[in-house]
């Protein structure tokens, strides 16, 4: 404002000698040339940039109308002789903290929810760079989860359910999926993690917890279009408290309700990890490597071997029994090198100094089994972040 008052009408320009307010003000009510056309460049220059800021505002935050109407405006541009007004940068940066502040509280990003994020390149980078030693789990929920967001109309929810030893990154792989669907991952509203024996820990409780359960769910797919529900040693859930859940994975009952609502069930599960083991092992044992083992071979045994539990509330469910799961996701035990990374991975995210005989010493700590080929780690990589705290100066 004050380059085209002081100026010729352009920024950039150096500015005839000037006179007291008082004087030129005088001269803006007598009707001097010079003063009466800065006024109207002025007028014309801020009546463009007004426009222009609300236009950007307006396209940040409502889509719709937006092409047609940066259309018209470039239009106007060219039928008109005035020339065009820049963003300066810092309110070009103010309209951006604007916009993100509204984005917070509006539907405006891409996925619809600010709140989503639906990283896939991410969750890729990561499980390939984080995550050793299970290249079926890698393949399973990437292609599950991509393939289901990607999906227009999901017939229903997506249902995975991971089954190896503790410590082969189950959690892992759960906190992955939640940092890279959510904005705030594990803390977003979106995303709810039931632990059993945390949260429901008295069968005698049963009932209450059952509408405890049921509420907080609907709650959170009522707060979000796109939910994900973490139940962490599913194999200790009560049958009725599996049964209650159910309805909230099964078929959309309506074309409305499959536009609406996409929801992610994670059930993380120790049950079926001797069978894993036992398939990794006879690959071992066979001089083939456990990048060969197939995902059909562990899935159809895993079922297998749930649908011929005795005693547990999991396998009876009517998870298995309606077909409700749709993957059994197999995590392999992890050998000596798998450890290895762990431990270099652990020292690099505290970003502490190591060296190859201290990630060597790290994985002697932990104990393998069988007693024979002591090839599998019994804790997995679960320890092993607290472990290299003994290797510190």
């Amino acid at each position: 404002l004050l380059l085209l008052l002081g100026g010729s009408g352009s920024p950039g320009t150096t500015p005839p000698p000037r006179a007291p307010w008082a004087e030129e003000q005088g001269a803006v009510l007598e009707g001097a040339p010079w003063a009466r056309v800065r006024y109207e460049a002025v007028k014309k220059h801020l009546g463009a940039l007004s426009k222009h800021y609300w236009q950007y505002l307006a396209c940040k935050v409502w889509q719709k109308g937006c092409e047609e109407e940066v259309q018209t405006q470039q239009g106007e541009r060219e039928a008109s002789p005035t020339p065009g007004w820049g963003f300066p940068l810092v309110g070009q940066d103010y309209l951006e903290i604007l916009s993100a502040w509204y984005c917070s509280f509006g539907k405006c990003c891409e996925t619809g929810d600010c709140r989503i994020i639906n990283n896939i390149t991410g969750l890729e980078a990561e499980l390939n760079g984080q995550l050793h030693g299970q290249h079926l789990a890698k393949d399973v929920v990437l292609r599950a989860v991509q393939g289901f967001l990607q999906s227009p109309r999901p017939p229903k929810a997506l249902v995975l359910s991971f089954h190896g030893w503790s410590g082969t990154g189950k959690n892992f792989v759960a906190r992955m999926v939640a940092t890279h669907l959510y904005r705030d991952g594990l803390r977003s509203d979106c995303v709810r993690v039931f632990v059993s024996l945390l949260h429901f820990p008295h069968h005698n409780y049963v009932d209450s917890y059952k509408a405890q359960l049921q509420r907080q769910i609907s709650e959170t797919l009522q707060r979000c279009r796109q939910a994900l529900l973490i139940f962490d040693e599913a194999e200790k859930l009560h049958s009725n408290l599996l049964d209650a859940i159910t309805p909230f994975m099964a078929q959309h009952t309506n074309k409305g309700q499959a536009d609406q609502q996409r929801s992610i069930f994670l059930f993380l599960s120790n049950l079926g990890g001797n069978t894993i083991n036992e398939v990794a092992l006879d690959f071992w044992r066979a001089g083939r490597a456990r990048e060969e083992i197939p995902l059909e071979l562990l899935e159809r045994r895993l079922r297998l071997e749930l649908q011929e539990a005795a005693e547990n509330s999991y396998a009876h469910s009517q998870l298995l029994r309606e077909n409700l799961i749709d993957f059994v996701v197999p995590f392999l035990p992890l050998e000596y090198q798998h450890v290895r990374l762990c431990a270099r991975d652990a020292f690099l995210a505290r970003g502490l100094p190591y060296t190859e005989a201290t990630l060597d010493q790290v994985a002697q700590m932990m104990v393998f089994v069988p007693k024979e080929e002591k090839l599998f780690s019994a804790q997995g990589c679960k320890s092993v972040p607290q472990r290299i705290n003994y290797f510190l100066p």
